[in-house]
Protein backbone atom coordinates (compact mmCIF):
# COMPACT_ATOMS: atom_id res chain seq x y z
CA UNK A 1 0.00 0.00 0.00
CA UNK A 2 1.16 3.29 -1.32
CA UNK A 3 1.31 5.80 1.47
CA UNK A 4 0.91 9.23 0.39
CA UNK A 5 3.26 12.06 2.24
CA UNK A 6 1.73 14.66 4.51
CA UNK A 7 3.27 17.98 4.78
CA UNK A 8 4.06 17.10 7.80
CA UNK A 9 6.18 14.42 6.69
CA UNK A 10 7.59 17.14 4.09
CA UNK A 11 8.54 18.88 6.63
CA UNK A 12 10.60 16.31 8.44
CA UNK A 13 12.64 15.04 5.19
CA UNK A 14 13.71 18.36 4.77
CA UNK A 15 14.62 18.77 8.29
CA UNK A 16 16.50 15.29 7.76
CA UNK A 17 14.85 13.96 10.95
CA UNK A 18 13.79 9.81 10.66
CA UNK A 19 10.34 9.32 11.28
CA UNK A 20 8.25 6.43 10.18
CA UNK A 21 4.82 6.76 8.62
CA UNK A 22 2.03 4.44 10.17
CA UNK A 23 -1.61 3.93 8.89
CA UNK A 24 -4.53 3.14 10.55
CA UNK A 25 -8.16 2.42 10.11
CA UNK A 26 -10.18 5.59 10.57
CA UNK A 27 -13.36 5.55 12.59
CA UNK A 28 -15.01 8.53 11.52
CA UNK A 29 -17.15 8.06 14.76
CA UNK A 30 -14.35 8.12 17.35
CA UNK A 31 -11.29 10.18 16.34
CA UNK A 32 -9.91 9.65 19.60
CA UNK A 33 -6.36 9.03 20.67
CA UNK A 34 -7.42 6.13 22.42
CA UNK A 35 -9.05 4.47 19.32
CA UNK A 36 -5.67 5.20 17.33
CA UNK A 37 -3.55 3.60 20.33
CA UNK A 38 -6.16 0.45 19.56
CA UNK A 39 -5.65 0.59 16.28
CA UNK A 40 -2.23 0.64 16.32
CA UNK A 41 -1.48 -2.17 18.92
CA UNK A 42 0.25 0.89 21.21
CA UNK A 43 0.45 1.97 24.46
CA UNK A 44 -1.90 5.11 24.82
CA UNK A 45 0.77 7.14 26.63
CA UNK A 46 2.76 6.59 24.08
CA UNK A 47 0.30 8.33 21.57
CA UNK A 48 -0.24 12.13 21.69
CA UNK A 49 -2.82 14.33 20.62
CA UNK A 50 -2.29 18.02 19.30
CA UNK A 51 -4.72 20.46 21.01
CA UNK A 52 -4.97 24.02 19.67
CA UNK A 53 -5.75 27.02 22.46
CA UNK A 54 -6.27 30.26 22.41
CA UNK A 55 -4.51 32.65 25.31
CA UNK A 56 -5.56 35.50 26.73
CA UNK A 57 -2.56 37.19 26.08
CA UNK A 58 -0.52 35.22 23.66
CA UNK A 59 -2.87 34.38 21.22
CA UNK A 60 -3.03 30.34 19.40
CA UNK A 61 -0.74 28.05 21.14
CA UNK A 62 -0.83 24.19 20.47
CA UNK A 63 0.00 21.52 23.34
CA UNK A 64 0.71 17.95 22.59
CA UNK A 65 -0.75 15.39 25.12
CA UNK A 66 -0.52 11.48 25.79
CA UNK A 67 -4.04 10.16 23.76
CA UNK A 68 -6.02 9.58 27.00
CA UNK A 69 -5.17 12.39 29.30
CA UNK A 70 -6.80 15.92 29.67
CA UNK A 71 -5.30 18.99 29.70
CA UNK A 72 -5.25 21.04 32.22
CA UNK A 73 -6.30 24.79 30.97
CA UNK A 74 -4.73 26.00 34.32
CA UNK A 75 -1.22 24.45 33.76
CA UNK A 76 -1.59 25.00 30.20
CA UNK A 77 -2.43 29.12 30.86
CA UNK A 78 0.23 29.51 33.25
CA UNK A 79 3.24 27.92 31.39
CA UNK A 80 1.80 30.00 28.31
CA UNK A 81 2.11 33.48 29.65
CA UNK A 82 -1.82 33.86 29.74
CA UNK A 83 -3.84 34.33 32.90
CA UNK A 84 -6.94 31.83 31.11
CA UNK A 85 -6.90 30.09 27.54
CA UNK A 86 -9.73 27.55 25.91
CA UNK A 87 -9.68 25.64 23.36
CA UNK A 88 -10.34 27.21 20.38
CA UNK A 89 -13.88 26.45 18.80
CA UNK A 90 -13.76 23.32 16.01
CA UNK A 91 -14.72 25.54 12.73
CA UNK A 92 -11.48 27.66 13.99
CA UNK A 93 -9.41 24.56 13.67
CA UNK A 94 -8.71 24.10 9.79
CA UNK A 95 -8.34 27.94 9.08
CA UNK A 96 -6.03 28.60 11.80
CA UNK A 97 -3.91 25.12 11.51
CA UNK A 98 -4.31 23.60 8.19
CA UNK A 99 -5.67 20.72 9.85
CA UNK A 100 -8.77 18.85 10.32
CA UNK A 101 -10.09 17.55 14.01
CA UNK A 102 -8.63 14.46 14.15
CA UNK A 103 -5.75 14.39 11.67
CA UNK A 104 -4.04 17.93 13.68
CA UNK A 105 -0.46 17.36 13.70
CA UNK A 106 2.10 19.80 15.70
CA UNK A 107 4.11 19.56 12.47
CA UNK A 108 3.69 22.05 9.71
CA UNK A 109 0.58 24.00 10.65
CA UNK A 110 0.24 26.90 8.54
CA UNK A 111 2.56 29.13 10.78
CA UNK A 112 4.80 28.05 13.95
CA UNK A 113 2.64 28.69 17.15
CA UNK A 114 4.28 28.54 20.52
CA UNK A 115 4.53 24.59 21.47
CA UNK A 116 4.84 22.83 24.65
CA UNK A 117 4.58 19.01 25.15
CA UNK A 118 3.90 17.09 28.09
CA UNK A 119 7.18 15.49 30.01
CA UNK A 120 5.96 11.67 29.74
CA UNK A 121 7.21 12.02 25.85
CA UNK A 122 10.67 11.75 27.20
CA UNK A 123 9.70 8.57 28.97
CA UNK A 124 9.65 6.62 25.50
CA UNK A 125 12.26 6.13 22.78
CA UNK A 126 9.55 6.71 19.89
CA UNK A 127 6.20 8.24 20.38
CA UNK A 128 3.28 8.68 17.94
CA UNK A 129 1.61 11.81 16.75
CA UNK A 130 -0.47 12.92 14.02
CA UNK A 131 0.86 13.08 10.23
CA UNK A 132 -1.83 15.81 9.32
CA UNK A 133 -4.72 13.27 7.94
CA UNK A 134 -6.93 10.78 9.30
CA UNK A 135 -5.79 7.30 9.41
CA UNK A 136 -1.79 8.43 9.75
CA UNK A 137 0.34 9.09 12.60
CA UNK A 138 3.77 9.60 12.50
CA UNK A 139 6.56 7.79 14.94
CA UNK A 140 9.11 9.55 16.27
CA UNK A 141 12.01 10.15 18.42
CA UNK A 142 10.63 12.73 20.92
CA UNK A 143 13.72 14.64 21.21
CA UNK A 144 13.65 15.13 17.48
CA UNK A 145 9.63 16.30 17.68
CA UNK A 146 10.48 18.98 20.09
CA UNK A 147 13.40 20.16 18.26
CA UNK A 148 11.33 20.44 14.93
CA UNK A 149 8.74 22.20 16.27
CA UNK A 150 11.03 24.57 19.10
CA UNK A 151 8.51 22.89 22.28
CA UNK A 152 9.06 23.45 25.21
CA UNK A 153 8.96 20.47 27.71
CA UNK A 154 6.74 20.73 30.94
CA UNK A 155 3.84 19.44 32.93
CA UNK A 156 0.18 19.53 31.34
CA UNK A 157 -2.00 17.84 33.40
CA UNK A 158 -1.86 16.00 36.98
CA UNK A 159 -2.22 13.29 37.71
CA UNK A 160 -4.64 11.81 40.15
Amino acid sequence: MKINKTNAARMLDKAKIAYELIPYEVDESDLSAVHVADQLGENVDQVFKTLVLHGDKTGHFVCVIPGDKELNLKLAAKVSGNKSCDMILMKELLPTTGYIRGACSPIGMKKHFPTYIHNTCLDFQLIYVSAGQRGLQIKINPNDLIKEVRAEVCTLFTEE
